[in-house]
């Protein structure tokens, strides 16, 4: 299960709660925001050698001074991901998934979501290799409809993974994003170490980690930041 979660399209029910605390936002440098992403990944076995992955993203956001002299909290826009991929690797090893990403304006305030749906194409691709996993996401999302924001943007997400015969994982990824209305790079370089454990018999993975944006946009988050994660394990 250790080495399964480290694979975005494995036949594995998971739901993570994903904290995160981020610090640089605002004119001055001194907005926080704490983002708990809950991410449920469920398969659905669509015949005898395909599988339909959905996963999503809910973002629960709470800031202060990101917008000088304010708070906010509440929901953000949530990322909805389809991946069709093949029940068993190819003949030389690749496990793929593609399909369709959407962004739904749910954001429960104007200053925690872009208030714009937008859509577009999602990939994968990773391989195995004894106690190595390493491979790429991404998407591109389009802005769709009247909204008041134009979105154009490249998701980008290399990881890399070595997990141990006990369930511990030491994963390295970056969850870049390229902007290409305001031709401006986000690149957090994100390192974790999980174990998998057992609690009342129930798998979990448990785990936390430290995160560097070596690029962002004036304005958004900078230097050095905080994970930690949670995720609840169903083997199918």
């Amino acid at each position: 299960m250790a080495k399964s979660l480290s694979n975005p399209v494995a036949s594995l029910i998971s739901v993570p709660f994903q904290y995160n605390y981020d610090e640089g936002f605002g004119p001055n440098g001194n907005g926080s925001r704490t983002t708990v992403n809950v991410q449920p990944v469920e398969p659905i076995s669509i015949g005898k050698n395909w599988n339909l992955i959905s996963r999503t993203i809910v973002p629960f956001i709470t800031q202060d001074d990101v917008i000088p002299g304010t708070s906010q909290s509440g929901i953000g826009d949530i990322v909805q991901s389809f991946f069709f991929s093949p029940k068993e690797p190819t003949a030389n090893g690749l496990i793929w998934g593609a399909g369709p990403a959407f962004l739904l304006p749910t954001a429960t305030s104007s200053a925690l979501g872009a208030d714009q749906f937008a859509a577009g194409p999602t990939g994968v691709v990773l391989r195995q290799s004894g106690p190595w996993t390493y491979g790429a996401l991404g998407n591109h999302l389009w802005d769709v409809g009247g909204g008041s924001t134009e979105i154009n943007a490249t998701f980008i997400q290399p990881f890399l993974s070595y997990t141990t015969p006990d369930a511990w994982s030491f994963t390295l990824n970056s969850e870049s994003t390229y902007d290409w209305e305001a031709d401006q790079w986000s690149v957090p370089l994100n390192f974790v170490v999980a174990k998998v454990v057992t609690i009342a018999g129930q798998p979990v993975s448990v785990g936390g980690g430290v995160r560097y944006w070596a690029e962002s946009p004036t304005g958004a988050a900078d230097d050095w930041a905080a994970r930690l994660v949670v995720t609840f394990l169903f083997p199918k």
